[in-house]
């Protein structure tokens, strides 16, 4: 499989006494590792874009790649053998990197059948979440997976309640619902685009469309946590983050058939 381009749309809606809601379009890459890409976007080197085993796979920062996603699998009894692994993951641009949430993904016979949502916050945590049904059957979008909030993402939410998510990759398209509910509080989150070949084009079209990649996300978050300020929504101290660098599914998987 060549790497593959992917102009996604990203919605954030809060749920709740306070109300907030925005769209905007990000960049993301579907590879296998190593990469099969064009000129513009490598692995491991500078370059327009690129990805960097050190930012994703285990500690955020130094991180190992490919290989600590397969560790994690062994663990889990994955039938490694039979097994395609992509990343789902918005690419560093020049100089700067920032992924809110990445996707290790394996896939059996061209279906997902197991994942980890690779989170990290803006205060230089991370936290991954592993998602997979007990038999390894296909995960898909009609179908979520509940995991338990267990690292801080928002200083205007508290570390409590649970996340739900609804993984749809089908061979045209992305398509990713993160639910975050505590009670009467929470937020819907998506993430949604066709996939194609990524080609030097596309590349520069989306550097010239989204100028900065990840600075400019990280931009758009802190504008959105001004406006949520703003709205005089209560503002909460950031607690240490968890101790485990991942929740094991078989552990906090909740409401599976």
């Amino acid at each position: 499989m060549k790497t593959e381009y992917i102009q996604a749309l990203t919605t954030h809606a809060r749920r709740g006494r306070l109300k907030n809601a925005f769209r905007y379009r990000v960049d993301y890459v579907l590879t296998p590792l190593p990469m099969q890409s064009p000129a513009l976007l490598t692995q491991n080197r500078f370059n327009l874009w690129s990805l960097h085993d050190q930012n994703h796979g285990g500690e955020r920062g130094n991180g190992q790649g490919e290989n600590w996603f397969k560790e994690v699998l062994r663990h889990h009894g994955f039938p490694l053998d039979r097994a395609e692994i992509l990343l789902l993951a918005q690419p560093k641009f020049l100089w700067f990197q920032f992924n809110p949430v990445s996707f290790w993904i394996a896939l059996i016979n061209g279906s997902p059948r197991a994942f980890v949502a690779e989170v990290n916050n803006t205060f230089g945590h991370r936290h991954c979440y592993f998602c997979a049904w007990d038999d390894f059957r296909p995960i898909t979008y009609d179908m979520p997976m509940q995991a338990k909030k267990l690292m801080h993402v928002s200083p205007f939410q508290k570390v409590e309640g649970e996340y739900s998510f609804n993984f749809g990759l089908t061979d045209d398209a992305v398509n990713i619902l993160i639910s975050y509910r505590n009670g009467d509080e929470g937020v819907l989150a998506t993430l949604a685009g066709k996939r194609q070949t990524a080609t030097n084009g596309t590349l520069i079209q989306a550097a010239v469309a989204r100028p900065m990649g990840g600075l400019r996300v990280l931009m758009l978050i802190y504008w959105q946590a001004f406006r949520l300020w703003r709205k005089k929504a209560p503002f909460l101290r950031k607690p240490p983050p968890p101790e485990d660098l991942i929740s094991d599914g078989k552990k906090w998987r909740e409401g599976q058939p």
